[in-house]
């Protein structure tokens, strides 16, 4: 069985998993459902996919074994599912990874709309006073030079400057392309200390570890077990020490509300709501609310800082056009005035 290069995306992995969790329910095997699922594709990349599984199961292997050797689907995945064939819970297994990786989905959409609308406003910014400088500001001195006068003060200043940036325009370009990458990269690798989503990455991190832990508690599992499945799951590095703390006053004795409180990965409401969880025994349905609880409030938040960011942006460019152009204004007018 063939290794494929490309990894399955959050969405293809939710609808994957819905696909299979309305064959099992309706009560049809596993390699007749995906056998359903090749004759009904167009794709064939998706038909070499499914032919690979299928080949393995014939083989005699199990699902999550067969689902490993494609090298598509992440680690946390194969466990789930491995756990729903020892369970005997498969179908509801994977109806709830097809909600998990929609949500995932919808977490990362999310953020690339918060992160890219401010790139692209930025860019255009930039765009718009480079266009300012090479191209309208020396139609501008042309006009005062025919009028025997000349551009001085800030006007002189920028006109200047365009001069400059049209000799090595190149190296400029080459310059700004240089930072945008930089930033790129670290907005990506630290963009959990970025004051504005700070706040962001904490909900997506408590969001993640209740969905994840949503599901695994609900396959049966133990909490100590289901911890560390989660811990895969989390890529923030401060949200990652909170749950090493949790973890560790597990192995000390307490149970997991009381950990989960410790830690600090959970307060307040979210903190009761996980104490009745455990009390009344629906740790699962808990968890899964407080994940919907945090997509709800990320979803929020992120509509609040673009709410912010949209219209500030929009005055920051139009004040540093109008500045600009007042600065060759005026003095025209003045000259223009004087004739």
């Amino acid at each position: 069985m063939a290794k494929h290069k490309r990894k399955f995306t959050n969405i293809e992995l939710s609808f994957f998993c819905n696909q299979l969790a309305m064959i099992l329910s309706s009560g049809i095997s596993c390699l007749e459902g995906l056998l359903m699922m090749m004759e009904e594709t167009e794709n064939e990349e998706e038909k070499i996919i499914l032919s690979d599984i299928v080949s393995f199961l014939n083989e005699g292997r199990n699902l999550h074994e067969a689902l490993k050797e494609t090298g598509l689907f992440p680690p946390y995945l194969l466990q789930m599912v491995k756990i729903g064939e020892e369970t005997g819970k498969l179908d509801d297994v994977f109806a709830s990874l097809s909600y998990h990786y929609q949500r995932e989905d919808s977490i990362k959409n999310s953020v690339l709309h918060a992160l890219t609308y401010p790139a692209i406003m930025t860019a255009m910014m930039i765009l718009v006073i480079l266009v300012l400088l090479l191209k309208v500001l020396p139609i501008f001195n042309q006009v005062f030079i025919q009028l025997g006068s000349e551009m001085t003060g800030f006007a002189g200043l920028l006109v200047s400057l365009g001069n400059h940036l049209s000799k090595y325009l190149v190296p400029v370009i080459a310059v700004l392309l240089s930072i945008a990458t930089l930033a790129f990269y670290l907005g990506r690798r630290y963009v959990h200390h970025i004051p504005f989503l700070k706040d962001v990455y904490e909900k997506i991190a408590a969001c993640r570890f209740a969905s994840g832990m949503a599901l695994s508690l609900s396959s049966g599992l133990n909490p100590d077990t289901c911890l560390n499945l989660v811990y895969d799951l989390n890529e923030d590095t401060v949200f990652a020490k909170k749950l090493d703390i949790c973890k560790e006053s597990m192995t000390s004795g307490e149970d997991l509300s009381k950990a989960l409180v410790s830690a600090k990965i959970f307060s307040g409401l979210y903190a009761r709501m996980a104490s009745i969880g455990s009390k009344s025994g629906t740790m699962d349905v808990v968890m899964q609310q407080i994940a919907e609880s945090y997509q709800e409030e990320v979803d929020n938040r992120i509509n609040q800082i673009l709410a912010i960011i949209e219209p500030t942006l929009v005055v920051v460019l139009s004040l540093i056009v109008g500045v600009i152009l007042l600065s060759v204004m005026f003095p025209l007018i003045g000259i223009m005035s004087a004739l």
